[in-house]
């Protein structure tokens, strides 16, 4: 058995050569997938249901990929969309897809599949000891569920069904980047290990090339091994940067977690067969016990404004690190002062992010850094856009005449590059789940429509 799968891109939207894109078509693949979405870039896509990337990126290679799907008549599957695969994320998509149909004269049968959670069945599952924190997970309460935005993550059989029922299209919420790959060689009996390892191998396009970069790969998929190549001009593949991907996004690179068991890498072999190409064989698969989904949340816990500066006086540098707590407590008398009381200063964070002094490592540096001028990141986070503002506006202003014993009179400390320097971030969300749906039917948690377009 020969299966190729094309994987054009690491995310929709990001991009891709056009002439990448054509290699992979030549080679007649069996079915084109592509990852739409991640939580790589934070809680905000979930809880905003705003995606990552603009709908021009998105619609760019949406339609080319619909266009190589119409050529080569085989199923296009795409997943997460909207980048957190909300439902609302499907829909963007589709709407797009349409779109795009009716321009470029191309018809398919469309499937979506939607992931988000209502709060009541998730209720029901917390109730019946239904949902299982994983490592590091928050403590959570049943209340929690009516704040947070929830998806679940689903695998490959969301995306079977819709094959079976003769999708063309699918456009899936929050799935597993792997079971988009992994959904139609399943269906045709492939070898759960490879299978499950050609998934994680293209999850993210050429991720694994050398150099790393936004365009595709090309996988064939046989009995005992399979071959990936990769597509762009001036790019290779190397067995040391194709293993490497499987410590991509996990902490244990021989053992990778799906809803329905573990890919084992342990004995897995990396062979170069010419430097666009690389051959992979023995991973196996161990089916779980159970299975579970893995479940997504976020919710909103302020609002934000952010003010950027700078400082080049050494003396001030020096003088910083016990300036700041000083000026926290005067904001706070502040605060009550401004508000007349109305605003708790227990409620309103200012966070003060030297960079230059080891902000990035966080206090664990390894050797002691002596700046001659640092970048001064001010967030100021509070129950409402307005009350941020306000109070941001007197941080600002403090915060560029900070006293320094060594200095007589008024010095400036800060300088803003920005007039003025206040600047509205907007809402702020936070990660509210990392637990599983246990005891569930693969499909249980999704739902799935389907038309022609």
């Amino acid at each position: 058995m020969d299966m190729r799968i094309l994987a054009p891109t690491g995310a929709l939207g990001a991009g891709f050569d056009t002439a990448a894109l054509d290699r992979g078509v030549a080679a007649r693949p069996h079915v084109i997938a592509c990852d739409a979405g991640s939580t790589d870039s934070g809680p905000a896509a979930l809880g905003s249901g705003t995606p990552k990337l603009s709908a021009q990126a998105v619609t760019r290679d949406l339609r080319l990929l619909l266009r190589a799907r119409e050529t080569l008549q085989v199923p296009l599957i795409i997943g997460s969309c909207g980048t957190s695969g909300r439902d609302d994320g499907v829909d963007l998509v589709a709407g797009l897809a349409r779109t795009i149909a009716a321009e470029d004269n191309l018809h398919f049968k469309l499937g979506l599949i939607y992931s988000d959670q209502p709060a009541e069945r998730l209720q029901h599952l917390y109730d019946q000891g239904r949902i299982r924190p994983l490592a590091n997970a928050p403590v959570i309460e049943r209340e929690l569920f009516q704040r947070s935005h929830t998806v679940a993550m689903m695998g490959v059989e969301p995306i079977q069904e819709a094959l079976r029922d003769g999708c063309d299209v699918i456009l899936a919420g929050r799935a597993s980047d792997t079971a988009l790959f992994a959904a139609l060689p399943h269906l045709n009996g492939a070898d759960p290990g490879l299978t499950w390892h050609m998934a994680k191998t293209i999850e993210c396009g050429a991720a694994c090339a050398i150099p790393p970069d936004a365009n595709g790969l090309l996988v064939t998929l046989r009995e005992d091994h399979f071959d990936v190549t990769t597509l762009a001009d001036g790019s290779r593949l190397t067995p040391r940067s194709v293993a490497a991907h499987t410590l991509y996004e996990n902490a244990d690179p021989f053992h990778i977690a799906e809803p329905s068991g573990a890919l084992d890498t342990t004995h897995a072999t990396y062979e170069a067969v010419d430097e666009r190409t690389v051959r992979v064989s023995g991973a196996r698969y161990i089916k779980a016990d159970g299975y579970t989904n893995k479940l997504e949340g976020a919710e909103l816990v302020g609002y934000q404004t952010v003010i950027i500066g700078g400082v080049r006086d050494t003396v001030v540098i020096e003088r910083l690190s016990e300036l700041l707590p000083m000026a926290k407590k005067y904001f706070d008398a502040k605060i009550l002062d401004v508000f007349d009381g109305q605003v708790d200063p227990d409620t309103i964070d200012i966070d003060y992010r030297l960079y230059g002094t080891g902000t990035i490592l966080a206090g664990t540096e390894p050797t002691p850094l002596q700046p001659q001028e640092l970048g001064v990141l001010i967030t100021v986070t509070a129950p409402d856009q307005d009350t941020a503002h306000a109070i941001s506006t007197f941080v600002a202003h403090a915060s560029s005449h900070l006293p320094i014993p060594e200095y007589d009179g008024l010095v400036s400390t800060l300088a803003y590059p920005y007039s003025p320097p206040e600047t509205d971030r907007g809402p702020l969300y936070r990660f509210t789940l990392n637990h599983v749906a246990t005891d569930v039917t693969p499909t249980e948690l999704f739902r799935t429509t389907t038309e022609e377009v």
